[in-house]
């Protein structure tokens, strides 16, 4: 994987450091307790920070996570000729976007190849520059998830879009225009990305079968701030009347529904009590029933979530993953992890990515009993996993691995952090205020 300088992340992204090691080593057994604070959405600030690219006014986003995706993202943005303002506060991260110089080149290769949200960049910039060049974006080894539903339905906008030679070239020769588009099925990206195009294109656009994830209504709501006219937000239909102009906004990112149930199976692995900051059971949807049947209790509170183990242990229990408001893919792995050692059996169904189920060989390296069947993985839970050396696949993948080793007996050594960079806030410092026995170093 080719990795994009420190001194460029550095400079968009003062706050980034390089990490602090190549291995990660877990000693299992404790009871995580105490404070776990979740950070801003990943997959929500992304595209907020590329929707600045669409006004020459200034967009400001509160609550943003520092994670190594958000310094690629700085980085790329700032080589598009933005200007980024960062403050810190205890409330966390702020951002400052100006966007009134924008000069749309080819994108550095090595920083698009490092995430895949950098596709998003192909429908901003179109609407606001007319043109587009860049690498295919890179990101999780998890599928093929190619880029035909933002490039079909970008081309009913008016784009000429050739693809060749590992390259993206887009230009707008007429400018964007509304269109009715339906995905052939919800994808989170293709509908931020025609969303994106569609706010500054010429007339209505309709994009059926649309992705209802949270993150995408957060998208649609700062759009809104910014003086978009969208309709929908939240449903599979979105009717978005283009052409105005755009002013700033302020905006806060929303917690990030993905660490929150994640850190929900850390806290019920390891038989400890999380109070979860911010955390909120209406963005975890089809999640919230299937925690509590397989025995997690999460009880609202002031200010968020207190997460632990039922008294009753934890149970099999079977899901399919599926588009929001179902049972989200990015839970997947996390809550197979805890399942290893629920008794009785599980069966995990993955049918958003082929290739999601990675970390099932990882997890029997750790004693997991799971044997695979085509998309779907059999998991017969075992009283306790043994620590052994494992390897982060991707993001996600990466967080069950810390999930099992928290709850194994021994040490586990942890490969692949980079995945764990990407996606979590200050993760591993995190879960050692809580108790966690972890170290960074190599």
């Amino acid at each position: 994987m080719t990795h994009p300088s420190t001194q460029a992340l550095r400079g968009a992204a003062p706050w980034h450091r390089p990490d602090a090691g190549r291995r990660l080593a877990i000693r299992g057994g404790r009871p995580l307790v105490g404070t776990y604070p979740i950070s801003g959405a990943k997959n929500a600030v992304l595209p907020l920070m590329v929707s600045a690219l669409l006004t020459p006014h200034l967009v400001t986003l509160h609550n943003v996570p520092a994670n190594l995706d958000v310094a690629v993202l700085s980085a790329l943005l700032k080589r598009l000729g933005a200007e980024l303002h960062w403050s810190s506060t205890d409330a966390g991260l702020s951002l400052t976007i100006c966007a009134d110089r924008l000069h749309p080149p080819e994108i550095d290769r090595a920083l698009v190849g490092r995430m895949r949200a950098s596709v998003l960049l192909l429908g901003a910039l179109l609407a606001r520059c007319g043109e587009a060049s860049l690498p295919m974006p890179g990101g999780d080894a998890i599928g093929l998830r190619g880029i035909d539903f933002h490039v079909d339905g970008l081309r009913a906008m008016g784009a000429v879009i050739d693809l060749s030679g590992g390259m993206i070239h887009a230009t707008a020769p007429r400018g964007l225009h509304g269109a009715e588009i339906r995905l052939p099925m919800p994808s989170v990206g293709a509908t931020e990305n025609l969303l994106l195009a569609a706010v500054a294109a010429n007339g209505a656009t309709v994009i059926r079968n649309a992705a209802r994830e949270p993150e995408i209504a957060d998208l649609a709501q700062c759009l809104g701030m910014m003086g978009a006219r969208i309709a929908g937000a939240g449903t599979d239909v979105l009717t978005i009347e283009g052409g105005g102009s755009l002013a700033g906004a302020v905006h806060t990112v929303l917690p990030d529904r993905i660490e929150l149930g994640t850190m929900a199976c850390a806290a019920a692995i390891t038989d400890g009590q999380l109070f979860l900051r911010h955390g909120r059971r209406d963005l975890l949807a089809a999640a919230v029933p299937l925690l509590e049947a397989a025995g997690v209790v999460l009880q609202p509170v002031e200010g968020g979530l207190m997460a632990r183990r039922a008294a009753s242990g934890l149970v099999g229990t079977d899901f399919v993953t599926q588009p929001y408001p179902g049972f989200a893919t990015d839970l997947q792995s996390p809550v197979m992890a805890m399942l290893a050692t629920a008794s009785g059996a599980s069966a995990v169904t993955e049918t958003i990515f082929e290739q999601r189920l990675g970390h099932v060989d990882e997890l029997r390296k750790m004693g997991a009993r799971i044997l695979v069947r085509g998309s779907t993985a059999l998991v017969r839970g075992v009283p306790r996993l043994q620590g052994a050396a494992v390897t982060c696949l991707d993001i996600r993948a990466a967080a069950a691995m810390v999930i099992a080793a928290l709850g194994a007996d021994g040490e586990t050594a942890l490969d692949g952090l980079d995945h764990i960079d990407r996606g979590y806030d200050g993760m591993t410092g995190k879960l050692a205020a809580c108790g966690a026995d972890i170290v960074r170093s190599g």
